[in-house]
């Protein structure tokens, strides 16, 4: 969850140092960066022991490609990469390899 907000401060533009002085930061219309929640993501690491599978867009903008391989090697999940695909499985071409995806997954 740390590298997931760090990666929402960069692409707002905003350092550890501002939000940590300004308590929270408005990062776009719809997200709000906290100090608070930085400091429990922290405090409070996952322990992560279910079965799992992750489905990856390749030009993810908030994830980096080396946090997602991370966490599916320390966790032993699957990972499906979708190349071209954003953080957000919005577009008609991402909605379908979404669904063939799940349709994988859970079988």
């Amino acid at each position: 969850m740390e590298q997931l907000i760090f990666g929402m401060m960069g692409r707002a533009g905003v350092s550890e140092e501002e939000l940590r002085e300004k308590g929270e930061v408005c990062a776009d219309s719809s997200e709000t960066l906290s100090w608070e929640y930085l400091c429990f993501a922290r405090e409070h690491p996952i322990a992560w022991d279910i079965p799992t599978e992750i489905l990856y867009g390749g030009d993810d903008d908030i994830v980096t490609r080396q946090t997602v391989d991370c966490f599916a090697c320390d966790h032993h999940a699957g990972l499906a990469v979708l190349g071209g695909g954003g953080h957000w499985f919005h577009t008609d071409e991402r909605i379908a390899f979404l669904d063939a995806w799940m349709r994988k997954a859970i079988r």
